[in-house]
């Protein structure tokens, strides 16, 4: 049986969020000592150490978010320009004039 895209998308959401989450919090927890350190010479890699967490963060918000919308908002366009071709290729009836328009 064929899955609904929105139905695809929600089992692999299920099976693929915590994975996701775990491999984006060791590289998170990995880098917030850079982030935040102190000490000698932590001024020259504090701000490294910024730009991977705010990376981090950004694209978990991303994956997590904005690809399933993509992906449902192609699906939702490609089933539009089916029913489309379908409607254009729809031959006129014996009572239905033929327009130039088509």
């Amino acid at each position: 049986m064929k899955k609904s895209a929105y139905d695809a998308i929600h089992e692999g959401s299920l099976a693929r969020f915590r994975p996701i989450m775990m491999t984006t919090m060791a590289a998170l927890l990995g880098t917030l000592p850079i982030a935040l350190g102190h000490g000698a010479g932590s001024e020259s890699r504090r701000p490294l150490g910024l730009a991977v967490v705010g990376g981090l963060v950004v694209s978990q918000a991303l994956t997590l978010y904005l690809t399933p919308v993509v992906y449902l908002y192609f699906e939702s366009a490609k089933r539009r320009l089916a029913a489309w071709k379908q409607g254009r290729k729809r031959t006129p009836t014996v009572d239905e004039p033929i327009t130039a328009a088509r």
